[in-house]
C-alpha cells in the first residue's frame, strides 16, 4: 500500500515563503513522476508543478512559473515544493501525487496540507 504524507503547510504573509514536503512510502518512489496539485475553496482542483524519476525539468503551472520550484531526494523517498513570493490567490489545500511514468492518471494521493498566504 502506497501512502503520500504531505507537511509543510501554513499561514504566512504576502511575499513570503513555504516549503511542502511529500513522504512517500515503498521501495519504488524512484520509478514514479510525482506531482502537487491544489484546491482552494470553491474552484476545482488545479495541476501546480510535477517532475520526473530522475528530477530533471520539472514542468509548472503558467500561474506558479518563476515562484514555485520542485525537487526530489529518492534517497529519502520526498519531494519538495519550495514556494516563493506568495500570492493570497496561492491559497489552497496543496496534494501530493504519484503517476506511473506510462500513465496519464495520478494513481495516488496524500490527504493534503493547507497553505493560507494573507494580504
Amino acid at each position: 500500500q502506497v501512502q503520500l504524507v504531505e507537511s509543510g503547510g501554513g499561514v504566512v504573509q504576502a511575499g513570503g515563503s513555504l516549503r511542502l514536503s511529500c513522504l512517500a512510502s515503498g521501495r519504488t518512489f524512484s520509478a514514479y513522476t510525482m506531482g502537487w496539485f491544489r484546491q482552494a475553496p470553491g474552484r476545482e482542483r488545479e495541476f501546480v508543478a510535477s517532475i520526473g524519476w530522475s528530477g530533471g525539468n520539472p514542468y509548472y503551472a503558467d500561474s506558479v512559473k518563476g515562484r514555485f520550484s520542485l525537487s526530489r531526494d529518492n534517497a529519502k523517498n520526498t519531494v519538495y515544493l519550495r514556494m516563493n513570493s506568495l500570492k493570497p490567490e496561492d491559497t489552497a489545500v496543496y496534494y501530493c501525487a504519484r503517476r506511473d511514468p506510462g500513465r496519464t492518471a495520478y494513481d495516488y494521493w496524500g490527504q493534503g496540507t493547507q497553505v493560507t498566504v494573507s494580504s
